[in-house]
C-alpha cells in the first residue's frame, strides 16, 4: 500500500473537521470561523461560507446530499443547503462540539459541552437533553436507530432516536482517558453493529451495540484526534498527535502510514466509495491522497494465492474454484507459492506452509516453518526446501530455517523471477534483468547461466514445456520468442504486457495486451479475442487471467490454431491442439478434414470423440478393404464424399475409378433418379425396371401414392400398385388394374379381390373371383357379405360347396336369434349334430320358460332329426329310433299340457279344476278321485273351504261317471272309464285309442296292420283299386199269396251283393284276453277298402307306415301330412285359418305335401 498526494492547500486557521458531499464532488472544511468548500477533483476552493461568529468545530453532510450542518464555538448550529445557502440556525447553551446526521431519517444530532439536541425538518423546535459531561464526539448506527455519544469523562452513552439512554460504556481510564473520537462500522455484511472508540488513554477499542467489548484494547502510542471508516468498513483511518494518519484493518491491525504532516492531525476522512483520503491539520494544511493497494499474490499452475483485506491470504484452486482463507492478523507483504509450498512474508517474519496431502485437489495448509526475522525484499520465491529473496540486484537463497545458503549478484536490477521446476532442492529459476539479460539459476549452483541477452529490459518471461523456447515481454510491450539453443529470434509480436506458454503443447503460447488475448500456434498468424487483464498461465484450454485483484480461469476454445494447422493439412498437430479443448463442432470439422485427407487414424480418434458411429463404421470398412489389398484412394475418397453428402463429387470419383454401378446405387438409394439414369448401362431392361421400382418405392415413401402406382404398373410390380391403391381406397384404380390383368396372374387378382371385399365392393370382388375361377372364394365372399341367395344358387350348382354355404348361414341365423331356421339350415347342410344341439337348447329353454307349445314343437322336430339320423347312420339306428319314439311321446305330452297350463298355474289348480268340472258334468268317479288327491296336498287357504265342501258333497253322488262322458272303443264298442289303469287303450280289446290333436277326443279310427309279404306300396295300390261294394237299401212291394189271402207288403231290405264288409269281420277278437290282438288284413280286405276311409301315416324309413280305417266314413278326419297328427276336419280347418299353419308341427299351408 502506498499513498500518492493528489493535491494540497493551506488555510490560515486550524482545520478541526471536514465532510464530503455523499457523491464525493465537494469537500466542506471547518477552518476558523468559516466553512471552506473545495472541489475534490483538483482542490479548487469553490466558496468560503460565513455565518458563524466564532471558531467552527464541526461539520456534517446529510446522507441524501440535500443539506449539511455546521457547529461553532458561538453556540449556534447552521443548516446549509446543497446550494451553499444557510436556511436555519439554532443555538445551545455552550459551544457546539460535534454534529451528525441520521443516515436514514436525516435527523440532526448536535452536541455541546452540556447537552445535545435532536432536530429534523418536520420539527419546529429542537429537543434537547442534558449531559453529565462534555460531549466530544457522536455517531449514528447504520439503521439510524441509535446514537453513540463520546464524553470527556471517558463514558460512551448509547441513546435511541428519542434521546433516551439505552447502554452506558465506561472506559477503564475514566476521566484520565477522554473519549475523543468514535465511529460505527458502516459495513452491511457485519452481523453486529461495531463501534470503534479512540480515547486519549492512547487506546483503540471496539464495542458491540450491547456494550460488550470486541477483542482487547490496542495501544496507539499517540493521542488520537479523529477516527473514520472506509465506505465499506474494511479499513479504519486514525490521526492525532503523531502528526500522521495511520491505516488500520477493521480489527485494529496497523497496516501503514498515509502521509506524514508537520502538525497534529485533527480530522481525516475517506471520499465516499473510493480510495481517496483527505487530511486536515493544526497548521491549516489540507492534504488529498490517493491510496494505491498493490496486488500481492503468487501463482503456480492451477493454484493462485493472493492477499485479502491486507492481513489475510486466500488460496484459490482455479479449476475446482475451491478457496481457503489463511488469517495472518498482520500485514501481508509478500506471497510465494510452488507445488505444495506456500510462503507468506509478514512485517517481522516469514511463514512457510505445506499441504496436508499430495492430493492435487487438497486445499488444507499447515505451518511447516517460521523464519522469525525481518527481511526487506522486492520479490519472494519459494521452492521445495528454500526461499529466494530478491533485493534489487541481489538474489539470496535461504533454507527454511532462515540460514543463507547461497547468493547471486546480478549486473542489473532484477525485474522478473520465476521457478521453472526441477528436483526438490535443485529447482531452476528463470531471471530477467533490466538490462535485457535472461539467466537460468539452479538453487544448488552458485553459477548463473546466461540464456540470452537482448537490448531491451525484461518485463515478463516464460519457458516452453520442453525448455526449447523462451518467450519474453520487454519494456516496449513487445513479445519476443527465442530458440534457447540457437539464440535465434523466432518471431515477435507487438502489444504485449504478459506472456505464458501452454503447459500441454510445445508450440502454443498466449500473450495479453491492449485489452486483447492473443493466441499463437507455431509460426501461424496470431488469433485475437477480447480479454481484460494479464495472462499469467496457460494450461490446456484454460488461460489464467489476472484482472485488477481477481484471478479467473478463462476457457478458451483452441479452434483458431487448430484450423490454422488444418489449412496446412497438418492433421496430427491439429489433433494435439484439439485435445487441449475445442467445441464439438471443431472436433467434427477436424474429423471431416482428416477423413478427406485420408488420414484415417486422426479421423478415427476425432469421430470417437464426437461419438459418430456412422463415420467410424466407414473408417473401419475402409481399413478392412485396405487390409484386403485395395489401394484405390479415389474409391475411398468417393465413399467419404458420399457419406458427407457430396454426392456429385462422389459420383465423379466412382466414374473415374471405373465403378459406375456404385454411383447408380448411390443415386438410386438417394432417390435422385434423374442423376441415376445417367449411369444406367446400355439400356439393360432389368436395370431400368429396377430403377423404376426404386423410384416408385421412393414416391410411396414421400407420400406421392398416385405417382408410385403408375411407376409400379409400368415396372410390372402389380402387387405393390394394388397394395397402395387398396390402402388408399382407390376402387376405380383397382377395377382398372383387375380388368387389365390376365386371369393367369392369380396372386395380384386375389389381392384385388381382397381389397374389393375390404372396401365394401363385393360385386367387383365376385367379378374378380369369377375371372380366375375361384368358386370357393366366391362362395366365401357371398357368405361374408350375407348374400345368401347368390350363395344358395351357387351351392345348388356346385353341391361340393353345400357345407360352405349352409353352415355359415345357420350360424348367422343363430346369431340373429332365428334358431329354428338355423336348425333347419344345419340340418340341410348335413350337420346333424349341430342341428340337434340347437334343437335341444331351444327345447330346454322353452320348458324352462314354460312355453310348452314351443317345447312340443321342438320335441317333435327333435324326433324327426333322430329319424333322419337313424335313416342315414345304421350304427345309430336303434338308439335314434328309441329317441324318436321318446321325443314323439314328449311332444304329444307337452302339446296337451300347453292347453291345460294356459288356464291353471300348477298341479293343485289343475286337480281342483278337474274336480269341479268333473262334478259339474257328472263324472263323479273322476271328481271323487281328484278330491282324494287334493286331500293329500297342501292347499292354499283361499281354496281350503271349497275343497273340503266338495270332498263331502261328492260322497252323496253315484260312484260312477256319466256314460255320455266315457270314451267308446270303436273296435269292440266298449265304454271305457275316464280313469283307465291300462292307459290310453281299451280295457276290453286293448286297442290303442287315436286322439284328435286339437280336442283330444277319441277318433273313430282303428289301426290295422298288413299281412306279411304285403309291402306299403302294394297295400296303397290295392286300396286305390277300390273294388265296388254296393250296399244299398231298397224299398219294394212284396206280394205274398196264401190260400186264404193275397197280401201286398212294402218291405225294406238290404241287398248284399256279395257278403258283409271283410274289415268288420276282422275286428272280432277273443274275449277276455289280456294280450292285444292287432287287426291284420290281407290283400282281399285291402281291395275291399275305400280310399276315403283309410288314413296312412307314411313315415320315412326305417319306420313302417301306419294304416287307420275310419269306422264312421261320414265324419271327416284330416291328417297333417307332415307330423301325421289326426284332427276332426272342422277343427283342423279352423286352426289352420287362425294360425296359417298346422297347430302341431307348424307346417305352413302353402308348403307342398311331403
Amino acid at each position: 500500500m502506498r499513498a500518492v498526494l493528489t493535491w494540497r492547500d493551506k488555510a490560515e486557521q486550524c482545520i478541526y473537521d471536514l465532510a464530503f458531499k455523499p457523491d464525493g464532488t465537494q469537500l466542506i472544511l471547518a477552518a476558523g470561523n468559516r466553512l471552506l468548500v473545495y472541489d475534490t477533483s483538483d482542490g479548487t476552493l469553490i466558496q468560503p461560507l460565513k455565518g458563524h461568529k466564532d471558531t467552527v468545530y464541526c461539520v456534517a453532510y446529510a446522507k441524501d446530499g440535500k443539506r449539511f450542518a455546521s457547529g461553532s464555538a458561538d453556540k449556534s448550529v447552521i443548516i446549509w443547503t446543497a446550494k451553499l445557502e444557510g436556511i436555519l440556525k439554532y443555538t445551545h447553551n455552550d459551544s457546539i462540539q460535534c454534529v451528525s446526521y441520521n443516515p436514514v431519517t436525516h435527523q440532526l444530532a448536535s452536541c455541546s459541552s452540556s447537552d445535545f439536541g435532536l432536530w429534523s425538518p418536520e420539527q419546529k423546535s429542537v429537543s434537547k437533553h442534558k449531559s453529565s459531561s462534555k460531549i466530544t464526539c457522536c455517531s449514528w448506527t447504520n439503521d439510524g436507530q441509535y446514537l453513540a455519544l463520546g464524553m470527556f469523562n471517558g463514558i460512551i452513552s448509547i441513546r435511541n432516536k428519542n434521546g433516551e439512554e439505552k447502554v452506558k460504556i465506561e472506559r477503564p481510564g475514566g476521566a484520565l482517558s477522554p473519549v475523543w473520537s468514535i465511529c460505527w462500522n458502516p459495513s452491511r455484511d457485519e452481523h453486529n453493529d461495531i463501534l470503534a472508540v479512540a480515547d486519549w488513554g492512547q487506546k483503540l477499542s471496539f464495542y458491540q451495540l450491547s456494550g460488550k467489548q470486541v477483542g482487547k484494547d490496542r495501544s496507539l502510542n499517540f493521542d488520537p484526534c479523529c477516527i473514520s471508516y472506509f465506505t465499506k468498513g474494511e479499513y479504519i483511518l486514525l490521526g492525532g498527535s503523531d502528526k500522521q494518519v495511520s491505516l488500520f484493518t477493521k480489527d485494529g491491525v496497523r497496516l501503514g502510514t498515509i502521509g506524514d504532516q508537520n502538525s497534529w492531525v485533527w480530522t481525516c476522512k475517506v471520499k465516499p466509495d473510493s480510495n481517496y483520503v483527505v487530511i486536515g491539520c493544526q497548521d491549516g494544511t489540507i492534504s488529498f491522497y490517493q491510496l494505491i493497494f498493490s496486488t500481492v499474490h503468487g501463482l503456480y499452475k492451477d493454484r493462485y494465492a493472493y492477499r485479502d483485506s491486507m492481513t489475510d491470504v486466500i488460496v484459490q484452486h482455479l479449476i475446482t474454484e475451491q478457496k481457503v482463507r489463511i488469517k495472518c492478523k498482520e500485514l501481508v507483504k509478500k506471497i510465494a507459492i510452488y507445488k505444495n509450498r506456500l510462503a507468506i512474508q509478514l512485517p517481522e517474519r516469514i511463514l512457510i506452509y505445506e499441504l496436508y496431502s499430495d492430493d492435487s485437489s487438497d486445499m488444507h495448509y499447515r505451518v511447516k516453518e517460521k523464519i522469525v526475522k525481518k527481511f526487506e525484499c522486492n520479490l519472494l520465491v519459494v521452492c521445495s526446501d528454500h526461499i529466494i529473496l530478491c533485493q534489487e540486484k541481489r538474489l539470496q537463497c535461504l533454507s527454511f530455517g532462515g540460514v543463507k545458503e547461497r547468493e547471486w549478484q546480478m549486473e542489473s536490477l532484477i525485474r522478473y523471477i520465476k521457478v521453472i521446476g526441477g528436483p526438490p532442492g535443485r529447482e531452476g529459476l528463470l531471471v530477467g534483468l533490466k538490462n535485457g539479460q535472461i539467466l537460468k539459476i539452479f538453487v544448488d549452483n552458485l553459477f548463473a547461466i546466461v540464456l540470452l541477452k537482448q537490448a531491451t529490459a525484461v518485463r515478463c518471461l516464460d519457458m516452453s514445456a520442453s525448455r526449447n523456447k523462451l518467450a519474453v515481454v520487454d519494456e516496449n510491450d513487445t513479445c519476443l520468442v527465442y530458440d534457447i539453443h540457437t539464440k535465434e529470434l523466432l518471431f515477435q509480436e507487438p502489444n504485449a504486457n504478459s506472456v505464458a506458454w501452454n503447459t500441454q503443447c510445445e508450440d502454443m503460447l498466449c500473450f495479453s495486451g491492449g485489452g486483447y488475448l492473443n493466441i499463437k500456434a507455431s509460426n501461424f498468424p496470431v488469433h485475437q479475442q477480447k480479454l481484460q487483464g494479464f495472462v499469467v498461465g496457460y494450461n490446456g484450454s484454460k488461460i489464467f487471467c489476472l484482472h485488477v485483484f481477481s484471478m479467473s480461469a478463462v476457457e478458451v476454445p483452441q479452434s483458431a490454431p487448430m484450423y490454422q494447422y488444418l489449412d496446412r493439412k497438418m492433421y496430427k498437430e491439429a489433433y494435439q491442439i484439439a485435445c487441449l479443448g475445442v467445441t464439438d463442432a471443431d472436433w467434427r470439422e477436424l474429423a471431416m478434414e482428416a477423413l478427406e485427407g485420408l488420414e484415417f487414424e486422426t479421423a478415427k480418434k476425432a469421430f470417437t470423440r464426437v461419438q459418430d458411429l456412422r463415420y467410424l463404421e466407414l473408417i473401419n470398412s475402409i481399413e478392412e478393404r485396405k487390409k484386403r489389398g485395395e489401394t484405390n484412394n479415389e474409391l475411398f475418397l468417393a465413399d467419404v464424399f458420399a457419406y458427407q453428402g457430396k454426392f456429385h463429387e462422389a459420383a465423379k470419383l466412382y466414374k473415374r475409378s471405373g465403378h459406375e454401378n456404385l454411383a447408380l446405387d448411390m443415386y438410386t438409394d438417394l432417390r435422385m433418379f434423374e442423376y441415376a439414369k445417367d449411369f444406367l448401362g446400355s439400356g439393360d431392361p432389368k436395370e431400368t425396371k429396377m430403377l423404376i421400382t426404386k423410384q416408385a418405392d421412393w414416391a410411396r415413401n414421400i407420400n406421392e401414392p398416385k405417382a408410385a402406382v403408375e411407376m409400379y404398373l409400368s415396372a410390372g410390380e402389380h402387387i405393390k400398385a394394388i397394395e397402395i391403391s387398396g390402402d388408399r381406397g382407390w376402387v376405380d384404380m383397382l377395377i382398372d388394374i383387375a380388368r387389365k390383368l390376365d386371369k393367369a396372374e392369380r396372386e395380384p387378382l386375389l389381392l384385388c379381390a381382397h381389397y374389393f371385399k375390404k372396401l365394401d365392393n363385393p360385386g367387383y370382388a365376385a367379378e374378380t373371383y369369377l375371372k380366375i375361377g375361384d368358386l370357393k372364394s366366391l362362395v366365401q365372399l357371398h357368405v361374408e357379405t350375407q348374400r345368401w341367395d347368390e350363395a344358395f344358387a351357387l351351392g345348388e350348382k356346385h353341391p361340393e360347396f353345400k357345407d360352405d354355404v349352409y353352415v355359415p348361414y345357420a350360424q348367422w341365423l343363430a346369431e340373429n336369434d332365428r334358431f329354428e331356421e338355423a336348425q333347419k339350415a344345419f340340418h340341410k347342410a348335413g350337420r346333424q349334430s349341430e342341428a340337434v344341439r340347437v334343437l335341444e337348447q331351444l327345447t330346454h329353454n322353452a320348458v324352462v320358460e314354460s312355453r310348452f307349445n314351443d317345447a312340443a314343437y321342438y320335441y317333435w322336430m327333435l324326433s324327426m332329426q333322430c329319424l333322419d339320423i337313424a335313416q342315414a347312420d345304421q350304427g345309430q339306428k336303434e338308439e335314434m329310433l328309441v329317441k324318436f319314439h321318446h321325443f314323439q311321446h314328449l311332444a304329444e305330452l307337452y302339446h296337451v299340457y300347453h292347453s291345460i297350463q294356459r288356464y291353471t298355474l300348477d298341479y293343485r289348480n289343475t286337480l281342483f279344476t278337474l274336480a269341479k268340472q268333473s262334478k259339474a258334468l257328472g263324472a263323479y268317479k273322476l271328481a271323487r278321485h281328484a278330491y282324494d288327491k287334493l286331500q293329500g296336498l297342501q292347499i292354499p287357504a283361499r281354496f281350503q273351504k271349497s275343497i273340503e265342501l266338495g270332498s263331502l258333497t261328492i260322497r252323496s253322488k253315484p260312484f260312477h261317471d256319466s256314460e255320455e262322458l266315457v270314451p267308446l272303443c270303436y273296435r269292440c264298442s266298449t265304454n271305457n272309464p275316464l280313469l283307465n289303469n291300462l292307459g290310453n287303450v281299451c280295457i276290453n280289446c286293448r286297442q290303442p285309442f287315436v286322439f284328435s290333436a286339437s280336442s283330444y277326443e277319441v277318433l273313430h279310427l282303428v289301426e290295422f296292420y298288413l299281412e306279411d309279404g304285403i309291402t306299403d306300396e302294394e297295400a296303397v295300390a290295392l286300396i286305390d283299386l277300390e273294388a265296388p261294394r254296393l250296399t244299398k237299401k231298397e224299398r219294394k212291394w212284396q206280394e205274398i199269396t196264401n190260400p186264404s189271402s193275397q197280401t201286398l207288403r212294402l218291405d225294406e231290405t238290404v241287398d248284399h251283393i256279395e257278403e258283409d264288409d271283410p274289415f268288420t269281420a276282422k275286428l272280432s277278437f277273443e274275449q277276455g284276453g289280456s294280450e292285444f290282438v292287432p287287426v291284420v288284413v290281407n290283400r282281399a280286405v285291402l281291395r275291399s277298402m275305400s280310399r276315403r276311409d283309410v288314413l296312412i301315416k307314411r313315415w320315412p324309413k326305417p319306420l313302417r307306415w301306419q294304416y287307420f280305417r275310419s269306422l264312421l266314413p261320414d265324419a271327416s278326419i284330416t291328417m297333417c301330412p307332415s307330423c301325421f297328427q289326426m284332427f276332426h276336419s272342422e277343427d283342423y280347418e279352423l286352426l289352420v285359418l287362425q294360425h296359417n299353419c298346422c297347430p302341431y308341427c307348424r307346417r305352413r299351408i302353402d308348403e307342398a305335401s311331403q
